[in-house]
């Protein structure tokens, strides 16, 4: 039996949705690890004079799958508009607290003796506590918690704003501009809302700020590469729900999605 338009349409929020919420709880779980983007490629540190600072492309891991995120929201903004993204954001927020939530008391379980005994030194010979590395590892900071989840949520609603506005202007054509536009302008916003939140008093303003704008080079880089496969994605959708279907779906979720909350 052929599916029907409505059928197909819970499907599509359904699988935009699962890889929305996949990626973006992985993103936080990973993100307590900081990595060297230039040694990926084999470069030496940027050593970048930013205000004052020499700064290198030390990255938190989420970075390497936040893309697809952002990506995933414009596609959900695209046929969803704000109420879809609206939807799955509070949603994702709300598992990701609670995820942080079940984590805290999990470290706060007292270990197995056995289980420290047999993880008490790594391969090397070297003594290791794995209890100490599990909680150094899952127990993020409240603070980073809080910035994390303020900036997700602001950044969304800017990037469901932007985006529709960007359509409102240029109708169907341009999705490029849109997507694209979109998220390197929600980016911006949660690059240094959540380094704001987060060490303000514990870093200087300036120091905060050249942070932001390492991040935000990175993140302005994987957003314009990230363009064409906006394209192919949006091409699937188009051509699981037809090219006529997925246009009157687009222009009814840009009806919906008047102003910013």
């Amino acid at each position: 039996m052929t599916p029907s338009l409505e059928q197909k349409k819970n499907r599509l929020f359904i699988i935009l949705c699962g890889i929305f919420l996949t990626n973006a709880l992985l993103a936080e779980m990973i993100g307590t690890k900081i990595f060297s983007a230039e040694s990926i490629v084999g470069l030496e540190p940027a050593h970048i004079n930013i205000l004052g600072f020499l700064m290198d492309f030390n990255l938190t891991a989420g970075v390497i799958i936040w893309p697809i995120v952002f990506m995933t929201t414009d596609l959900i903004n695209e046929y969803f508009g704000k109420p879809g993204v609206k939807r799955i954001s509070y949603l994702t927020a709300a598992l990701i607290a609670y995820s942080f939530l079940i984590l805290f008391l999990t470290i706060e379980l007292p270990p197995a003796q056995w289980w420290l005994d047999a993880n008490s030194s790594d391969p090397d010979g070297n003594a290791f506590n794995i209890n100490y590395a599990f909680s150094k590892i899952f127990g993020q900071g409240l603070r980073i918690i809080l910035g994390s989840l303020t900036a997700f949520l602001l950044g969304q609603l800017v990037d469901v704003f932007v985006f529709q506005r960007l359509r409102h202007l240029t109708g169907s054509r341009l999705l490029w501009l849109r997507a694209t536009g979109s998220t390197l302008v929600s980016q911006f916003v949660d690059s240094f809302v959540v380094l704001f939140i987060a060490f303000s008093g514990v870093f200087s303003t300036r120091q905060i700020i050249a942070i932001g704008i390492t991040n935000y080079l990175y993140k302005f880089v994987v957003a314009i590469a990230l363009t064409p496969l906006i394209y192919l994605g949006h091409g699937l959708i188009d051509r699981y729900l037809g090219k006529e279907n997925a246009s009157k779906i687009s222009a009814e979720a840009a009806e919906q999605s008047k102003g910013f909350f």
